[in-house]
Formats: structure tokens, C-alpha cells, sequence
């Protein structure tokens, strides 16, 4: 890893086992690595969404199990990888006691190791502040898949690990709207992010079925908010 990024401890289960609104925050400006055959990437996260399991209509968990979000009913600690839009990969991380199925979707990062490995993943032509920037590219440039569900991330020795970094000052934590929900929980600021991160990704409320198949185009609202 380059000299400039500071390999800090793995975060021990007892920091995931919180309520996600607690973890997500936290999590920012820690180190995130996947190590494959190909090698490793590690990312310094930046911006994080939170979900509340049973309490929250906008979570996967919210109408109960399901062979899908199984991995969020388990011990904290763990990757939840779930496929979206019929293209995309996303990676949370479980928190709470086993049972309670919340997690912390991660959205954005900054790439701090295997900057070329990140950009051979189909990424090569983007700049380097948007090769993690957003949930699909995040996971595109670790190479995480579905294979990676399940997997414990404080776990000594494993592919997928989360790491002390440096703690994002409580000053510089923003918080807002989570990206691209509707109903009841659209407005809950529970995502959270850097300030002044590039890394950052737009926030874009969601837009409706009929809109979209409309052609109906909804310009990006200005992240805002504090923690």
C-alpha cells in the first residue's frame, strides 16, 4: 500500500454491533479491502446510507426474511451483497445483534491501494474521484460480486476487510435523504458522508415508473445537511 495510507486495525465486532444509524457514520474514512488473486484494492469510505431492518420501509429487511436478505439477520460483522437494477452489485455491512437485519449500505469511496487493478475493472475510462463513486462502481473497482455475501469482514486473514482509518471530524459529517427512495422514508436523513469529499456521489431523489418511462428527466438536488 502506498506510504500515504495509514493501515490502521481491523474494526472489531463490537463497533458493528449498533444500530446501523450509529455504525454508518463511523464508518467513515475507514479503510475497506478486497484482496482477490488478481490482487488487492482498498478504499478510504466516504459516503454510507444507513438501514433499519423492520423500522424502516426503505430497507430489504423491512417485510421479514427472505432468502435474499438472509445475511442481514446474522451476526454483525458480515457482507450483505445483493444484485440491483439487473446489472449492479452493492455492499452493505450487517450491524446489530443477529435477528435484528439492519446494515450500512456503502455508496462511495476513495481508491488508497491497487489504483490500476480499480481501473482495469471496467473503470479505466472514468477520472480517479469517480472509480468508487457510488454503489455499482464501488464494487466494481473492489470486485466484489455475490460471491462475497456472507463474508466476515473483521475476520484476521480474510478477503473482505474494513479497517481503522482516519476518523472523518464529527464538523466535516454531513447528513441528507437516502439516494433514489420514495414513500415514507424518503426524506430520513440517513445517509451520510464527507464534506468536501470529490469521491461524494450526486443525490438524486427517486423518480416514478410512469415518470421515467415518460422520458421525464429530474436534475440532482444539492446534497445538504449535518450531523
Amino acid at each position: 500500500m502506498p506510504a500515504e495510507h495509514r493501515r490502521g486495525r481491523l474494526l472489531a465486532r463490537a463497533f458493528f454491533d449498533r444500530p446501523a444509524l450509529d455504525v454508518a457514520p463511523g464508518l467513515l474514512g475507514a479503510v475497506l479491502e478486497h484482496t482477490t488473486a488478481a490482487g488487492a484494492v482498498a478504499l478510504r469510505l466516504t459516503e454510507v446510507e444507513a438501514y433499519e431492518g423492520a423500522d424502516d420501509p426503505g430497507s430489504h429487511a423491512y417485510r421479514g426474511r427472505t432468502e435474499r436478505n438472509a445475511v442481514m439477520f446474522g451476526p454483525p460483522g458480515h457482507a450483505y451483497v445483493y444484485f440491483t437494477y439487473g446489472m449492479h452489485w452493492c455492499l452493505n455491512l450487517v450491524c446489530g445483534p443477529a435477528g435484528r437485519a439492519s446494515a450500512v449500505l456503502l455508496r462511495a469511496g476513495e481508491v488508497v491501494a491497487g489504483p490500476d487493478l480499480a481501473a482495469s475493472r471496467r473503470t479505466a475510462a472514468r477520472a480517479a474521484r469517480e472509480r468508487a463513486r457510488g454503489p455499482a462502481r464501488l464494487t466494481v473497482a473492489l470486485g466484489v460480486t455475490r460471491a462475497e455475501n456472507g463474508l466476515d469482514v473483521v475476520a484476521r486473514g480474510g478477503a473482505l476487510t474494513v479497517r481503522q482509518g482516519d476518523l472523518v471530524p464529527t464538523d466535516l459529517v454531513r447528513a441528507g435523504p437516502r439516494v433514489g427512495l420514495a414513500g415514507e422514508a424518503a426524506g430520513w436523513p440517513w445517509r451520510f458522508w464527507a464534506d468536501g469529499e470529490p469521491s461524494v456521489s450526486a443525490y438524486r431523489p427517486a423518480v416514478s415508473r410512469r415518470r421515467a418511462a415518460a422520458g421525464s428527466r429530474r436534475r440532482p438536488a444539492p446534497a445538504s445537511g449535518r450531523l
